[in-house]
């Protein structure tokens, strides 16, 4: 993609920008790590009972020097989700990535702070406050959960599910964007029916 994509695309849930990081990592690397990152979220979703929609990599200003832009994107469809789940599901996308740089040996400590996606976490805490669920940032609110416990489920479960992540994030970094249906039969998984019965 040489010019930039929508600008809804760079926009947190509440309209804002969505911070820039920057990872030193080649274009390639930081493509296939955001493949991770999205790939998590989509399984991790659809592992929770979650009809995932589409999920891809948005990449553009690629230019012959080397320089990029990326982010990405999955969409999904929610209904009678436990809430924690879908905090969970909201953490998978830079436990995913961050786990990927170790497993690549692309580590390093500044690369795994560039892997940090706020904007998830703060998805994670107003979704659920909408529903009367309390998550803290950095504390373990009465009656609700901390963002590190929901880091633990989800780090928990993309142990379990790597193989299917893997898979997941290396045919979307090949095709740039798949469904949840592919994603499904590619990994042995269920992408659960659109709530409501729509197609």
């Amino acid at each position: 993609m040489a010019t930039a994509p929508e600008p809804s695309a760079l926009l947190d849930h509440n309209g804002q920008p969505k911070p820039w990081l920057d990872t030193s990592l080649d274009y390639e690397a930081a493509r296939l790590g955001m493949a991770f990152h999205e790939a998590g979220h989509a399984v991790l979703a659809m592992s929770y009972g979650v009809h995932v929609t589409t999920s891809e990599v948005i990449a553009w200003n690629v230019t012959d020097d080397g320089g990029y832009s990326l982010t990405g994107k999955t969409g999904f469809q929610a209904a009678n989700v436990w809430p924690w789940h879908f905090a969970a599901q909201c953490a998978a996308g830079t436990l995913a990535e961050v786990q990927y740089l170790m497993a690549y040996g692309l580590w390093t400590p500044q690369r795994a702070a560039a892997c940090a996606a706020v904007h998830d976490r703060e998805q994670a805490i107003d979704t659920l406050a909408a529903h009367g669920y309390l998550l803290g940032r950095d504390h373990v609110p009465a009656g609700g959960k901390s963002w590190d416990m929901v880091r633990g489920m989800a780090r928990q479960k993309i142990g379990l599910l790597w193989r299917e992540i893997r898979t997941a994030a290396h045919a979307m970094n090949e095709n740039t964007k798949l469904t949840g249906d592919q994603i499904a039969a590619m990994t042995g998984l269920t992408n659960p029916p659109m709530p409501g019965g729509a197609a």
